[in-house]
C-alpha cells in the first residue's frame, strides 16, 4: 500500500567504483616499467574511519557489517574506502545503502578526512539527529554528497554550502504514496517534512560546480516564488534538478530555462501552479520533465514534443492543463508519455503508434467525444495504459487484447460503458486493474480471477451490480488492494480460507457503498490492513474489540463515516497511535473525543453524539492538521490544550453546546491556523486581541454565538482572510472601515449585532480609508446603523462589478492530504429566507443593509455592481425613488426594498430583470402602474401590498388610462410551486469521494423551520397580510404557517386577536393593517 520511491543511485556508486577500480589498475604494469608502489592509509586517517565506525552499529536489516574495519591494517582496503596513491589519504568514502545505524548521528570524526572527495551515507540511520553545524565546511575537496534516505532532521548545515567543489548533492528523503480513490497520491512520511531549507538561494549560492541535487521531502515552503530563480542564478552547470514533494507552492519560473545544460527536471508531489513556461521548449538537452501532481494550468506548450532528445513527459494530475497531442513522427524516442487526468482535449492521433519505444502511455480527452484510436493496439511492447476523460465513450477496446505486455491497466473518470471484456482474462502480465469512476456495468468479470498476477483492483464508481463474496477475492495470491466503492454491489463476507496468501499481506480494502450491514469478519485475519474504507454502508453497533487489537499497529487510513456505528470508540483513549487519517463523521459514537494518536493528520468526527473534550486533547496531538467535531453534543470549555496542536490549520467546533470564551491562544498564537470555526456554540467575553504579524487565518466564523465587546483592531494582521462571520452576538461597535486593510476579504457578515453609526468613511476621512474592493457578500442586518448610503463608497466594491479571471468558482481551501478541499460556509438571508451555505459560490454576490436605520435616497451607484445576486435594504427609512439604474441589475435574482418610505413610479427597467424571481416592494409609499412584461406579471399582489397608490393587474386595481378598470378573478386553490436550488457539495471525507448533500436550515419563521426542495404556498387567495417580523422572514403569508407580526407601533396589539391556523385548516385568518407607514 505504501511504496517508497527513490532516484537511481547509480552515479555516485559507480563513480566510487571506478575510483576504487583505477586504484587496482595503478598496480598493474609492464614489464619493463615497474611504477612505485601506492602509498598505505595514513595513521590519522585510518584512527578518524575507526572512530567513525564504532559510531555505527548494526542492525537486523544491515548489509555492510564493516568487518574489514581492524586496526593495524591497511585503511586503504577497507569495505567502501579508497585512498590517493600518492599519499594514502581517504578520497571516498561509501557506505550507501548500509543500513547501519548511529544512535548519536554523524561522528565529528567523520571532518577530520580533509580529502574526502565522494561520500555516501545514504540508505543508513543517523537516528532522527541533526546534522552538526560545523564540520563540513572542513570537507573543502567534495564533489559528491549523498546523505539521501539517512532519517536526520532540522536544517542542512551551514558547512554544506561553503563545499564550492560539490557536482553531486543528494539529501533526499522517502515519500510515502498513499493512494486516494482517484489515484491522488498522498505523500506521507514519519515526522512529515524531517528536513528544512527556508532559503534554498543560499544553499546554492556558492555551489557554482553543480550539476545534480536531490532535494525530494526537503521542505521548501518557506522559500515562495524564490525557489526558482534560485537554482536559474547560481548553477548554469545544473543537468539534474529533483524537488519531489518538496511544499513548494509557487510557480515555475521561465528563468529555469537559462540553464541550457538541464537534462533531467523532476518537480512531481507539489504545490506548484501557474503556467509550465513556454521557454521549456528551449532546452535542447532536456529529456526527462515530470511535473505531475501539482495544480499547473493553462496550454502546455507544445513545441516541447518537438524535443528529439525527450524521453520522459509526464504531466499527470495537474487538471486545468490543456492541450493537443501532436502528431508523433517514427524517430521520437519517448518511453514515457503520461497525460492522463489532465484538461487535455481533441482527438488523439493515430500517430501515437510511431512511438515504438513507449512503455508507459496516459492519455486524456477532456471535452471531444471519440473512441481510442485502434493504432494503439500496435504498441505492443507497452508497460502501462491509462486513459482518463469524459470524452472517451463507447466499450472498451478491442485491441487492448493485444497489449500481452501490460502491467498496469486504467481507463478511470471516463466514459466508456458496458461490461468489462473476457479478453482481460487473458493479459498474463496484468498485476494493476482500475477502472474507476466510468460506467461500466453488469457483474464484476469472473475471468479477473484467472489473472493471477494481480496486485491492485480498483473498480469505484462504477454500475456494477450483483452479490458478490468478499472470501473471493482472496483467491487471488498476489492481491494486495481492492476497492470497489460507491457502485451497485453488495457485498457478503463469505468463508475464510487459511490457505490464502493474499489475506496476510492486504493493506487496502475499499468497500463504502456496498450494501454492508455487519463489519466483514474477515478483518480479523488481515494483519497488515493500512487503508480501510467502510463508509456510506448500514453497519451498527459497537467496533469490537479485535478490530482495535488488529488495526492499532497498521493502519493508516480508516474511514467508517455514515454509518450507525454507536458506543465508544477507540483502543483505550487513543483511537492508534499511526493512523494519519480518521474518518467517523455521520455515526452515534457517544462519551468523550477520543485521542487520535501522535501521527493524527486529519480527524473528523463530526455529526456524532460526543459529549466533551479530554483536558489534554491537543497536547497529544503534535501532527495534526485538520480537526473537524461540528455538531455534536459537545459541552463544557474549549480546552486551552488544543493550541499545543502547532501544525493546526482547520479546527472546526461549531454546532455544539461549548460555553466560555474562547481560547485566546487560538488566535494569538497558532501561525499554521488557516479556518476557525466555532459557529453555533454558546461562547461569550470578547475576541482575543493580540493577534500577531504572522497570523495565517483565511476564514473565521463565530456566528452564532454570545461574543460581545468590540472587533479585534489586530485583525488587521490577518492579510489572508477571505471570510469573516460574527453574525448573531453581541457585538457593540461601530462599522469596521480599517478591515479595509485586508486585502483578500470577500466575506463580511456582521447580521444581528448592536453595531452603531454610519457606515463608510466619514465625512472628514480619506475616502481610501474604507474601501472594500474584494467584496462579495457585505451582511449588515439588523444592527443600529444609521445616516446615509453613500453614492461614492458603493462605487468602490469593484468585485461585485467585474469578474476576476481564472478564480475557482467555489471559495474553498486545498489542502495537500489526498487533494482534499475545506469550503466555507456563511449563513445568509437568500431570497426572503435564512439559508446556511455549507460552500460559497463566487456567483452569490449579496448587499443586506436590512433593519437598520438608513435614511435618504437608494444610491443609484448600486447598479453599477452587475454582479450582484440579491439585494435587501427593507426595513429602513430610505426615502425618494426607486433608482431606475437598479435595471441594469441582470443577475439579480432577489430584491427586498419593503418597509421604508420609497415614492414615485416602480422603474420600467426592473420589468426587463429575467432572473429576478423574488421581488418585495411592500409597504412604502409607491404609486402609478405597475410594470405589466410577462415576467413581472408573475409576481403576485404580495410583492406591492402596502402601497395604496399602486394599480396594475398584480393588485386587481385599474389604472386611469381612458381603458375599463380590469378586476381578477381569482382562484380558491392557485399556487406557485417554488424550487428551493440545491448544491450539491463535495465533502471532506478523507479523499474517499465522498458526497456531502447540503442540508438546509430554511427559517420560515420565528418558531418553524422547514427543509425541503420545494414549498408550495398560496399566491393570489390572500388579499393583504402583516409585514414581517425581521427582514430574515418572507414578507408575505405563507399557508398553514404562523400569522408573521408586523414591525410597525401598534400592529402587535391589533393582530393579537388573529388565531393561528392549524395544519388541516383550510382557510387562513388575515390581519390587515391600518397604515402602510
Amino acid at each position: 500500500m505504501i511504496s517508497c520511491t527513490s532516484h537511481q543511485q547509480l552515479l555516485p556508486h559507480l563513480l566510487v567504483h571506478l575510483l576504487l577500480a583505477s586504484i587496482q589498475l595503478s598496480h598493474s604494469t609492464n614489464e619493463t616499467a615497474m611504477p612505485p608502489a601506492n602509498a598505505p592509509c595514513r595513521p590519522d586517517q585510518a584512527s578518524a574511519l575507526l572512530r567513525l565506525g564504532r559510531s555505527f552499529h548494526s542492525t537486523n536489516e544491515s548489509t555492510c557489517t564493516l568487518a574489514s574495519w581492524r586496526a593495524g591494517t591497511d585503511c586503504c582496503g577497507w569495505e567502501g574506502v579508497a585512498c590517493a596513491a600518492a599519499d594514502g589519504r581517504v578520497t571516498a568514502l561509501d557506505l550507501g545503502g548500509c543500513g547501519l545505524a548511529s544512535a548519536g548521528g554523524i561522528h565529528p570524526a567523520l571532518f577530520d578526512l580533509t580529502s574526502l572527495r565522494h561520500l555516501d551515507l545514504s540508505g543508513n540511520s543517523l537516528n532522527e539527529s541533526r546534522l552538526p553545524d560545523a564540520g563540513f565546511e572542513r570537507l573543502t575537496e567534495l564533489t559528491h554528497l549523498n546523505l539521501s534516505y539517512s532519517d536526520f532532521i532540522g536544517k542542512i548545515p551551514d558547512g554544506v554550502r561553503r563545499l564550492s567543489k560539490l557536482v553531486s548533492l543528494d539529501i533526499s528523503n522517502w515519500i510515502f504514496l498513499v493512494e486516494g480513490d482517484n489515484d491522488y497520491f498522498l505523500p506521507l512520511s514519519e515526522g512529515r517534512w524531517p528536513v528544512v531549507e527556508p532559503d534554498i538561494g543560499s544553499l546554492v549560492a556558492n555551489l557554482s560546480s553543480l550539476k545534480e541535487i536531490y532535494l525530494d521531502t526537503v521542505d521548501l515552503s518557506g522559500n515562495g516564488a524564490a525557489w526558482c530563480s534560485a537554482f536559474a542564478n547560481s548553477t548554469p552547470q545544473l543537468q539534474v534538478l529533483s524537488l519531489r514533494n518538496t511544499k513548494l507552492n509557487a510557480p515555475i519560473c521561465g528563468s529555469l530555462s537559462l540553464i541550457h545544460s538541464l537534462t533531467k527536471i523532476n518537480l512531481k508531489y507539489n504545490r506548484l501552479h501557474g503556467r509550465i513556461p513556454e521557454s521549456f521548449a528551449d532546452l535542447p538537452s532536456l529529456s526527462v520533465l515530470r511535473l505531475g501532481y501539482n495544480l499547473l494550468e493553462g496550454p502546455f506548450p507544445s513545441r516541447i514534443f518537438q524535443n528529439k532528445n525527450l524521453t520522459v513527459v509526464d504531466i499527470s494530475y495537474n487538471l486545468r492543463v490543456s492541450g493537443v497531442l501532436p502528431n508523433f513522427s517514427s524517430d521520437s524516442i519517448l518511453t514515457e508519455l503520461v497525460c492522463s487526468n489532465t484538461n487535455f482535449s481533441g482527438l488523439i492521433p493515430s500517430s501515437i503508434s510511431n512511438l515504438k519505444s513507449l512503455k508507459k502511455l496516459g492519455v486524456a480527452a477532456a471535452d471531444f467525444h471519440q473512441e481510442l484510436p485502434s493504432s494503439l493496439g500496435e504498441l505492443r511492447s507497452l508497460t502501462s495504459l491509462q486513459v482518463s476523460g469524459a470524452g472517451i465513450v463507447g466499450e472498451m477496446p478491442s485491441w487492448v487484447a493485444n497489449l500481452t505486455s501490460l502491467e498496469i491497466l486504467q481507463f478511470s473518470n471516463c466514459g466508456l460503458s458496458g461490461q468489462v471484456p473476457s479478453f482481460i482474462g487473458n493479459l498474463k502480465k496484468l498485476s494493476t486493474l482500475k477502472l474507476y469512476a466510468c460506467n461500466f456495468s453488469g457483474q464484476v468479470p469472473p475471468h479477473l480471477f484467472n489473472l493471477t498476477t494481480l496486485g491492485v483492483i480498483n473498480f469505484h464508481s462504477n454500475s456494477f451490480i450483483g452479490t458478490i463474496e468478499l472470501s473471493s477475492f482472496f483467491k487471488l495470491p498476489n492481491l494486495y488492494r481492492l476497492n470497489l466503492s460507491n457502485n451497485k454491489l453488495s457485498i457478503v463476507d463469505g468463508k475464510y480460507n487459511s490457505s490464502w496468501e493474499s489475506i496476510d499481506n492486504f493493506d487496502t480494502l475499499c468497500l463504502a457503498s456496498c450494501n454492508i450491514s455487519k463489519l466483514p469478519d474477515t478483518l480479523r485475519h488481515m494483519q497488515s490492513i493500512e487503508v480501510l474504507d467502510l463508509s456510506n454502508n448500514h453497519i451498527h453497533g459497537t467496533v469490537p474489540q479485535w478490530a482495535w487489537d488488529n488495526w492499532i499497529d497498521t493502519l493508516i487510513l480508516m474511514n467508517l463515516s455514515h454509518n450507525q456505528f454507536s458506543s465508544n470508540i477507540g483502543y483505550s483513549s487513543v483511537i492508534s497511535a499511526n493512523m494519519f487519517v480518521i474518518d467517523i463523521s455521520y455515526n452515534l459514537f457517544e462519551g468523550p473525543i477520543p485521542i487520535p494518536g501522535p501521527q493524527n493528520i486529519l480527524f473528523d468526527c463530526s455529526n456524532n453524539q460526543f459529549s466533551s473534550m479530554p483536558f489534554n486533547f491537543g497536547s497529544q496531538l503534535s501532527s495534526i492538521s485538520l480537526l473537524m467535531a461540528s455538531g455534536n453534543k459537545l459541552t463544557g470549555e474549549i480546552p486551552p490544550s488544543i493550541c499545543e496542536a502547532t501544525s493546526l490549520m482547520l479546527l472546526d467546533l461549531s454546532n455544539n453546546d461549548l460555553v466560555g470564551s474562547i481560547p485566546s491562544c487560538l488566535m494569538e498564537n497558532m501561525s499554521h491556523l488557516n479556518v476557525l470555526n466555532l459557529r453555533g456554540n454558546q461562547l461569550h467575553g470578547r475576541l482575543p486581541n493580540s493577534i500577531k504579524q504572522d497570523c495565517a487565518l483565511g476564514a473565521l466564523d463565530f456566528s452564532g454565538n454570545q461574543i460581545e465587546g468590540q472587533l479585534p483592531r489586530s485583525l488587521v494582521a490577518c492579510k489572508d482572510l477571505e471570510v469573516f462571520d460574527i453574525g448573531n452576538n453581541h457585538i457593540d461597535d461601530t462599522f469596521p472601515c480599517w478591515m479595509n486593510m485586508l486585502p483578500k476579504l470577500q466575506v463580511l457578515v456582521l447580521k444581528s449585532n448592536q453595531f452603531v453609526g454610519n457606515v463608510g468613511p466619514p465625512d472628514s476621512a480619506d475616502k481610501n480609508n474604507c474601501e472594500f474592493t474584494n467584496l462579495r457578500i457585505f451582511d449588515l442586518a439588523s444592527n443600529n446603523f444609521s445616516g446615509l448610503l453613500r453614492n461614492e463608497w458603493f462605487r468602490t466594491m469593484k468585485s461585485m462589478m467585474t469578474k476576476a479571471d481564472n478564480e475557482r468558482l467555489v471559495m474553498e481551501n486545498q489542502y495537500d492530504l489526498l487533494g482534499q478541499t475545506y469550503q466555507f460556509t456563511t449563513a445568509i438571508t437568500y431570497k426572503g429566507s435564512d439559508i446556511t451555505f455549507s460552500k460559497i459560490l463566487r456567483t452569490i454576490v449579496v448587499i443586506d443593509v436590512s433593519d437598520n436605520a438608513f435614511y435618504g435616497a437608494i444610491p443609484q451607484s448600486i447598479g453599477d455592481l452587475v454582479l450582484l445576486s440579491a439585494l435587501n435594504m427593507s426595513h429602513n427609512v430610505l426615502t425618494g425613488p426607486i433608482p431606475s439604474q437598479l435595471g441594469t441589475l441582470n443577475q439579480l435574482e432577489s430584491l427586498d426594498l419593503s418597509s421604508n418610505g420609497l415614492s414615485g413610479e416602480i422603474p420600467q427597467k426592473l420589468a426587463s430583470l429575467d432572473f429576478l424571481s423574488v421581488l418585495n416592494l411592500s409597504y412604502n409609499k409607491l404609486e402609478g402602474r405597475i410594470p405589466e412584461s410577462p415576467h413581472f406579471l408573475t409576481f403576485s399582489n404580495l410583492s406591492f401590498l402596502g402601497n395604496t397608490g399602486l394599480c396594475g393587474l398584480q393588485v386587481s386595481k385599474g389604472c386611469d388610462s381612458g381603458t375599463p378598470d380590469i378586476v381578477l378573478h381569482q382562484s380558491k386553490k392557485t399556487s406557485i410551486d417554488i424550487i428551493l436550488f440545491l448544491f450539491a457539495g463535495l465533502g471532506f471525507g478523507v479523499g474517499f469521494a465522498i458526497s456531502v448533500t447540503l442540508a438546509w436550515g430554511i427559517s420560515w419563521s420565528s418558531s418553524l423551520a422547514f427543509q425541503g426542495t420545494a414549498m408550495r404556498y398560496l399566491n393570489n387567495v390572500l388579499t393583504s397580510t402583516c409585514p414581517a417580523d425581521s427582514p430574515n422572514h418572507q414578507q408575505f403569508l405563507r399557508r398553514d404557517q404562523s400569522v408573521i407580526e408586523p414591525r410597525s407601533p401598534g400592529w402587535r396589539e391589533r393582530c393579537d386577536h388573529a388565531s393561528k391556523p392549524s395544519l388541516e385548516s383550510s382557510s387562513t385568518q388575515i390581519c390587515v393593517p391600518t397604515s402602510s407607514n
